[in-house]
């Protein structure tokens, strides 16, 4: 089995700053890529930012400049550091990573989400 965890959502003015983190954890022989998906009241989850074993990295264009998304390999942890918040980035924040379990086959892993809320 394998869990993701993830922590540091909140309430934040905007123009401040969060970071997430998304920790796997259980029986994992490896991990691709690892990345954020949000989800916005009333609107479809969209992707966020996504890094790839080899640290290339993807944003959607509404982060680019504001978000980083960076990974411990060591820890299997990635980070979304967001800066310059907008209420727009309002949103319940998913991270998954391709995990390839000992014993299985990959795919992709959630963690159950973490709120972010930007207001004043």
């Amino acid at each position: 089995q394998v869990q993701l965890v993830e922590s540091g959502g909140g309430l934040v003015q905007p123009g401040g700053s969060l970071r997430l983190s998304c920790a796997a954890s259980g029986s994992i022989f490896s991990i691709y890529a690892m990345g954020w998906h949000r989800q916005a009241p009333g609107k479809q989850r969209e992707l966020v930012a996504a890094i790839a074993s080899g640290g290339s990295t993807n944003y959607a264009d509404s982060v680019k400049g504001r978000f980083t998304i960076s990974r411990d390999n060591a820890k299997n942890t990635v980070y979304l550091q967001m800066n310059s918040l907008k209420p727009e980035d309002t949103a319940v924040y998913y991270c998954y990573s391709t995990v390839v379990p000992y014993n299985a086959d990959g795919m992709d892993y959630w963690g159950k989400g973490t709120l972010v809320t930007v207001s004043s």
